[in-house]
């Protein structure tokens, strides 16, 4: 957990925007739609929220954990790494590249530092940062799990499963998120597959959930984990509903599903770019 101003963090995630777009752009693969939408809640956590250690140990004993369900949104995770000190910011470049650790979904094969499982076959995600909850409470270990999917996925049978698992076995000590933007590959979620009230759903699942109506906004980010901090440890899953927009912080990438896994032409990267300050200093 980490002292960093308000002005600090959105900093940061200028940066990690950056980061995100030149990744995506380098090898023209990717996926920065999501990216750019789930940018504030990343670094919320990776730099004011969570008790982590970049000298990365598998086991995470006595630190929090971080599980990504949605992978595609990798090169998100992968800058937030990169930033927080878990390796070199200039391997950032070999994204998606032959023989890179920078899979275009995580995986573990390749040891990348703060890679626990390998992720992208959407639906899996909840159910892992379940049993690693319950791994913590056995070991008497205090610390909070975190998972974040998107909510498209939300129409695999798995997560399902998972609510009830949760719920029933009282795993308090996890806070899962779902990536809100109405959008995912084939077009509004709505149409695709409309998800319906989600908040009576996992609340009928049993689950205390909790809304962040601003999720590109910092202040609003951080209110809301200190609340759904508060809710664990009484015997019920914590859920947040973060409520982004796919494509934030461009405006040409705004709001669309077009950008879920279009990758910028030349003048749009540096359309985009310009939108963008750099901070941190490109890799």
């Amino acid at each position: 957990m980490e002292n960093k101003s308000i002005e600090q963090l959105n900093d940061i995630c200028s940066q990690v925007r950056r980061d995100c777009l030149r990744m995506v752009h380098g090898v023209q693969s990717g996926h920065p739609g999501a990216a750019l939408g789930l940018t504030e809640y990343f670094v919320a956590l990776f730099f004011k929220e969570m008790t982590h250690n970049n000298q990365f140990q598998m086991d995470g004993k006595g630190e929090d954990l971080f599980f990504l369900s949605n992978g595609h949104v990798s090169a998100l995770w992968y800058a937030v790494l990169a930033r927080s000190g878990y390796f070199g910011v200039e391997e950032l470049g070999t994204f998606r590249k032959i023989n890179t650790r920078l899979q275009g979904h995580p995986a573990t094969e390749e040891g990348l530092p703060g890679i626990r499982i390998a992720s992208g076959s959407l639906g899996q995600g909840l159910s892992v940062a379940l049993g690693a909850a319950q791994v913590k409470k056995l070991n008497g270990d205090d610390k909070l799990v975190y998972a974040v999917m998107g909510d498209g996925e939300q129409q695999e049978g798995q997560v399902w499963e998972a609510a009830m698992y949760a719920a029933h076995y009282k795993i308090d000590n996890v806070i899962a998120a779902i990536d809100y933007n109405g959008q995912q590959i084939d077009g509004p979620t709505e149409k695709v597959m409309d998800l319906k009230n989600l908040k009576a759903k996992w609340e009928a699942f049993g689950w205390e959930v909790i809304d962040i109506k601003k999720g590109n906004d910092m202040e609003a980010v951080l209110a809301g984990l200190a609340q759904a901090k508060g809710l664990t440890g009484k015997g019920k899953p914590v859920l947040i509903l973060l409520y982004t927009e796919m494509g934030y912080g461009v405006d040409f990438m705004v709001g669309t599903h077009k950008w879920h896994g279009i990758a910028p032409s030349d003048a749009e990267l540096a359309n985009a770019l310009g939108q963008l300050k750099e901070t941190l200093g490109d890799y």
